[in-house]
Parts: C-alpha cells; structure tokens; sequence
C-alpha cells in the first residue's frame, strides 16, 4: 500500500438481519460442511436479492431491453470520485439547488444520512431528482447511501430512467456516515453475473492514493 493511503469500506456488512427492499429476496446462507462439526472444510451456499447492500444496477433493471450487469464497462466503478453531503427533508429528492459543493469529478457519491441503519429498512429516505441526473449528464456514475436513487413510492423510477439517457453507472446502497466529503478513488466493481439486473458489491474508496 501506498504511503499515506487509506482504504475506507463504505459497504454493510451482509447478514441475515440485513434490509431488502420489500418484497425483494432475502439474504440467507446455508451451511453445507463445517470444519467445527467435523468435517473436512467449510462449504456454503447463499440466496439472495442481487440489489443487496452496496450495489451496482444494471440498465436491464429499469430498461427494456437494457444490457445485464456482466456487460457493463468496468471503468464506471473505478477511478475518481468525489463524496458530496447533502442536507434536506426525509423523503425529498436532491435538486441542483441543494449541491453547496462544485462537483470536480466524473463519480459522485451523495452522503444524505436519511438512512441511517442497514438492517432496518425505512421507506422516507432521500433520492436523486431526474433534473440533477440531467445536471450531472457528463459524469460517469451517481452513487448514494440510500437503497435507490428514486424514492420508495415512484414506480416510474424517473432518475434510473435519466440515468439510462445518459448512460451512467449506479452505485446504491453504501454507507457513508464515516466519510467526510472531499475527493476519493472508488472501486466498486460488480461480478459478472451474466444477464443479472444487479450486482453486489464490496465498494470503497481510496484516500491519500
């Protein structure tokens, strides 16, 4: 590691207590083999929404006809990024008016704090506005510590539909209440799950890089 670099994790920690949006599939795990009950290793297997704590959407989620997760360039998850917080009603949009901060790199991750605990999921969280998508068009990704850039309630899902005319990446469901704003590296790449709508993902940011 570099001298002075930092890695901050800004992903939950999955568990079975972990929220999913309602109706969605839950996290579970099943124990095949234990090395503590006698067996020779430990073996495992996992059910699961893939829109499971930190997590990329794919444009076949809110797109017909969209490409799957595998298929998207992996240069949208990696690189310059910069944390940006905002400050506004539970359960309201985030509008150009709200930024404070210049926006000076190609990923942007919004710290609203409106959801403040991973394992229980509530509905009156902030969201992305279709107007700030708009403003941000030539940004490579827009990411935010809720579980989605739409409010619970819009199932037009108006922002992912901005998102898509711009072909931007989208990082939903990470956990930034130990990050202060300012400039980072993300990485967040997404498996290549062939045709998935989403991927998990073990999303951080760099510091000092």
């Amino acid at each position: 590691m570099t001298i002075g670099m930092k890695i901050l994790d800004i992903s939950p920690r999955i568990t079975p207590r972990i929220g999913v949006w309602p109706g969605d599939v839950p996290y579970s795990r099943e124990v095949a083999l234990a090395i503590g009950k006698g067996d020779n290793i430990g073996l495992s297997a996992v059910r699961s929404t893939v829109h499971l704590g930190a997590h990329t959407d794919a444009p076949i989620h809110y797109v017909a006809g969209g490409a799957g997760i595998a298929d998207r360039p992996l240069e949208l998850y990696y690189g310059p990024c910069q944390v940006v917080a905002v400050s506004l009603a539970r359960g309201e949009r985030i509008h150009p008016s709200h930024l404070r901060d210049r926006i000076q790199a190609p990923r942007v991750l919004f710290k609203t704090g409106s959801f403040p605990d991973p394992e229980r999921f509530n509905t009156d969280f902030n969201s992305l506005s279709p107007e700030l998508i708009d403003h941000l068009s030539t940004l490579r990704l827009v990411g935010i510590d809720t579980p989605s850039i739409d409010p619970f309630e819009d199932k037009v899902l108006e922002s992912h539909q901005a998102v898509a005319r711009h072909d931007m990446g989208i990082l939903e469901g990470i956990v930034l209440t130990h990050v202060p704003p300012g400039h980072y590296t993300l990485i967040a790449l997404p498996l290549a799950l062939d045709g998935a709508d989403a991927s998990p993902v073990r999303a951080v940011l760099i510091a000092g890089a």
